[in-house]
């Protein structure tokens, strides 16, 4: 559970990230200030959380590790490879689902534009 929620805050906030920087590159010269100012600063706590979040994920990485070995005492060599397997395959797939969901949410968006502009 921690897993997940670790890497949804890590894929949200890099997003969010993202988002500010391409607002601050298109930013035109006539932008007011107060407005750059503002986007710098969400930038800066932006990557400050990101920061943290990356902490966060190290240590649940490190409590993955503890729990793994206290699981392979007790788990037979083949359930043990299934349950590495799982936690492996389970913070990929969270983020390919993240993808997914923004590739739709992206593809909505175009889709209601087209339809306003006919």
């Amino acid at each position: 559970g921690d897993l997940d929620k670790v890497v949804n805050l890590l894929l949200s906030l890099s997003g969010r990230l993202a988002r500010v920087e391409t607002a601050l590159s298109s930013l035109g010269p006539h932008t007011p200030a107060e407005d750059k100012v503002a986007l710098r600063e969400k930038q800066r706590l932006l990557v400050a959380q990101l920061e943290d979040a990356k902490e966060l994920k190290e240590h649940v990485g490190r409590r993955e590790e503890a729990v793994g070995a206290m699981v392979a005492r007790y788990l037979p060599a083949e359930h043990l490879q299934d349950y590495q397997h799982f936690v492996k395959m389970k913070s990929a797939l969270i983020t390919e689902q993240r993808e997914l969901e923004e590739k739709i949410k992206l593809g909505q968006e175009q889709l209601r534009c087209l339809r306003e502009s006919l």
